[in-house]
């Protein structure tokens, strides 16, 4: 039987079936194709649109910008909501930071400032921070704030005897305007027990002080103390800034004059819970003699006072009563008699005297 047979019958040569099998696995030339599904879809899309030209079949659209900017706010948010946690749990802080408040704590005092301290954002003072709204918010605490100079020989004393002698100066500040004991109205023991026993007109005055306190012999002169029937401190801090400082005085003495002004948060002793705080400001300037035992009588360890004064604010008016008395409420008015004075400006000198009678002086700040 031949390769092929056609359908009359007839045979075909073999090398016509040979063309026949080349041909059928190639594909002829004019065979005719099937579309691709991509070629019906654009001859119906032109068939639809014919002004239309066909989009490319791998041309890049780009992202609208809409998509972009909903990712610009998600970002937003994210750096937004940590802000919003921080307002939540500490606006306090927060209302310091756009104020403009500078919470940083103030340098050591080594010298007379030439200006009074910058004005403070206005807020109220709190039982958590009594300080808050004042520049004792920056100052030290405590012993913190008073500034001791360096220590050289000077006149009878060697370079260790200045140190100790400025040391127990520091001291009988604390003793007399810090100690807890003392602030609620206790007799300033381990103070008076610095003072020469043999300076009987400090003596006199300090005896007649704590018996009957009176206009010239009031316990105030030298020691800051509150009555715990009437007012109640707040905290456990009083914040101080000033300094020590030194010079040779008569008969070759060691002369110490300290400048320092104390902040004392204060409310009333049975307040509730909405308590009012004042501020109480007492700014004293002391002058001591570490006298020299061979020209003067003295006991070891004490000073003889040579002069005190002080500036105080919001301690109340009226007479001595050997207490500071803060007014609260109704007791605090704007048109109170006596000149105004900035408790914190420490840029001159403790004024001389106090104003006479009933007037006190008005603090502009507190």
């Amino acid at each position: 039987m031949g390769a092929g047979t056609e359908p009359d019958g007839s045979s075909r040569s073999d090398e016509e079936w040979e063309r026949f099998l080349r041909e059928s696995v190639a594909g002829a030339a004019d065979a005719p194709k099937e579309p691709s599904a991509r070629a019906r879809e654009v001859a119906r899309r032109l068939r639809a649109e014919p002004d239309r030209p066909p989009e490319g079949w791998r041309s890049y659209t780009p992202a609208r910008p809409k998509r972009r900017t909903r990712k610009g706010w998600y970002a937003a948010g994210l750096l937004v909501a940590p802000v919003l946690l921080v307002v939540a749990l500490a606006p306090g802080w927060t209302v310091d930071l756009f104020a403009g408040a500078d919470s940083s704590p103030s340098a050591p005092e080594t010298a007379r400032p030439t200006q009074a301290p910058r004005a403070e954002a206005a807020q109220r003072p709190t039982l958590q921070e009594p300080f808050r709204g004042s520049p004792a918010a920056r100052w030290a605490d405590g012993a913190a704030g008073i500034t001791v100079p360096k220590a050289e020989a000077l006149g009878w004393m060697s370079e260790a005897e200045v140190g100790q002698a400025l040391a127990r100066s520091r001291d009988f500040l604390v003793a007399s305007n810090l100690d807890r004991g003392v602030l609620r109205g206790d007799r300033p023991e381990r103070a008076l027990a610095r003072i020469n026993p043999h300076q009987k007109d400090v003596q006199n005055l300090l005896d007649t002080a704590f018996r009957d306190p009176g206009e010239k012999n009031d316990p105030l002169l030298l020691f800051s103390r509150f009555q715990p029937s009437r007012t109640r401190l707040v905290g456990d801090v009083v914040k101080t800034r000033g300094r020590l400082t030194y010079r040779e005085g008569e008969r070759g003495a060691l002369q110490v004059t300290a400048d320092v002004t104390f902040v004392y948060p204060a409310t009333p002793a049975h307040a509730g819970g909405d308590d009012e705080i004042v501020r109480t400001i007492v700014r004293r300037e002391l002058v001591l003699s570490w006298d020299d035992p061979d020209k003067v009588i003295t006991e070891p360890g004490t000073f003889s006072i040579v002069s005190y004064k002080y500036d105080m604010t919001n301690g109340g008016c009226g007479g001595p009563t050997g207490y500071f008395d803060p007014p609260f409420g109704t007791d605090r008015r704007a048109d109170e008699p006596g000149p105004e004075i900035d408790p914190y400006d420490r840029s001159t000198p403790v004024a001389e005297g106090e104003p006479a009678g009933d007037e006190c002086r008005r603090a502009t700040r507190s």
